[in-house]
């Protein structure tokens, strides 16, 4: 075992409400306790095909960007399929001995579906229309989940969500990227 304090610091959310689906992400990477970046883009398009998917990931970000290229090829040889496309992903991930190394999650959205992809071989599509992972994915969670009670759109609800994990976790900053994406 080593002492390299390891990569933290994310919050991913997802909110689908009023037929779109806004993915925020926050741009902090921290080393340990030290802020490594504050601008990453932990949230992006994919376009298959001219098939946009947003995808937001959490974790090692070599290892997310493999899962977005495992993704991509997927919907390509699936064109319009997400949940079977990420069904696939996540067979894929959980059985290959190289990508079961690979720690990351992602949340992906074609704009009417939504779910979240692990390496332990879930797709999960959230209740209640809030998802979210990362370090301070339960504070977003949360706090998105008691704005969904308000008539904010799917991004202020996203925005003010976000705000509010900033505020509660250290591995989480102010500095968004958000993508929306309407069925």
């Amino acid at each position: 075992m080593h002492d390299f304090p390891g990569w933290h610091g994310t919050t991913i959310l997802a909110v689908r409400r009023g037929g779109e689906v806004v993915v925020a992400g926050d741009g902090q990477v921290s080393l340990g306790q030290t802020v490594i970046k504050g601008t990453a883009r932990k949230v992006r398009r994919l376009s298959p095909g001219g098939y946009d998917v947003v995808a937001g990931f959490a974790g090692s970000t070599a290892d997310a960007f493999t899962l977005l290229e495992r993704l991509e090829a997927k919907l390509e040889a699936t064109p319009g399929q997400l949940a079977r496309a990420s069904v696939e992903l996540a067979k894929d991930w959980r059985t290959d001995k190289f990508l079961q190394k690979l720690e990351a999650m992602l949340i992906v959205s074609d704009g009417r579906d939504l779910f979240v992809i692990t390496g332990a071989g879930d797709v999960l599509e959230p209740e209640h229309d809030v998802a979210a992972i990362g370090s301070g994915g339960n504070f977003a969670l949360a706090a998105a989940r008691g704005l969904m009670e308000t008539a904010l759109s799917a991004e202020d609800v996203a925005r003010r969500a976000m705000a509010i994990a900033a505020d509660i976790c250290v591995y989480t900053n102010g500095n968004l990227t958000v993508e929306r994406i309407s069925a």
